[in-house]
Parts: C-alpha cells; sequence; structure tokens
C-alpha cells in the first residue's frame, strides 16, 4: 500500500514539474516579446540608442553613483612611498596623506603595511 501512494506522489510530483516548466517557458517568451518591444514604445529608433539612454539615466558607463565620474587610478611610484614615509612620520593620518597625495585611503594603508609603518593585529 505504501508503496503504491510513493509511486502515485512522485507520479503527482513529475507532473507538476511538467506544468511549472511549461508556465516558466511561456513566462520567459512573454518577457522577451515585451523587452523587444521596449524601445519603439518609448520612442527609439534602435536597440543601442536606448541602451545608452537607460546607462546614461542610472549612471553606467564610467559614471558612479550621482552622476560623479570615476577617478583615474593613481600610479603609485617610489616617490609617491617616500612621500607617504615622511608624511607619516610627520604624524598625519592615513586620510590626510591620501588627500594631499590624490591617492585613496586603502592604497595609503597599503604602503604603510609594505614599509613596515603600521602595528601587527594581535
Amino acid at each position: 500500500m505504501a508503496i503504491n501512494k510513493i509511486k502515485a506522489l512522485e507520479a503527482a510530483k513529475a507532473k507538476i514539474s511538467a506544468k511549472i516548466a511549461k508556465l516558466e517557458k511561456k513566462i520567459l517568451a512573454q518577457k522577451h516579446k515585451q523587452l523587444a518591444t521596449l524601445p519603439a514604445k518609448h520612442g527609439f529608433d534602435s536597440v543601442q540608442a536606448f541602451i545608452k539612454a537607460v546607462k546614461k539615466a542610472v549612471g553606467g558607463k564610467g559614471a558612479a553613483a550621482g552622476g560623479k565620474k570615476r577617478r583615474k587610478r593613481a600610479v603609485i611610484t617610489d616617490a609617491t612611498r617616500a612621500a607617504v614615509k615622511k608624511l607619516a612620520a610627520a604624524g598625519k593620518t592615513g586620510a590626510e596623506i591620501a588627500k594631499s597625495l590624490g591617492i585613496s585611503l586603502p592604497s595609503v594603508q597599503n604602503i604603510k603595511k609594505a614599509l613596515g609603518l603600521v602595528k601587527a593585529r594581535k
């Protein structure tokens, strides 16, 4: 008896799984169809123009949140390392050093660590 109930349960699960898969496929097809009509619906001639407008609206490609442009990556040279060492010896904070040299605070911390200017954590 239990074996028959288990078989019936397995068959019901298989039937439900097939229905779910069919429904997911149908929903995905509708979603693709709706997405394909978005550019024309919003007055754009091409998908590329629509994507460009969406990226601009959400601050994509080269712009951080709030419309700010990303900083160019700083190049850490021996002169930069020497300046960090000098400013750290003068008692400046990491934030002050970063601001005066135009590098990020994590860069200052990495340089100080490499130079042995930070105490080891216990």
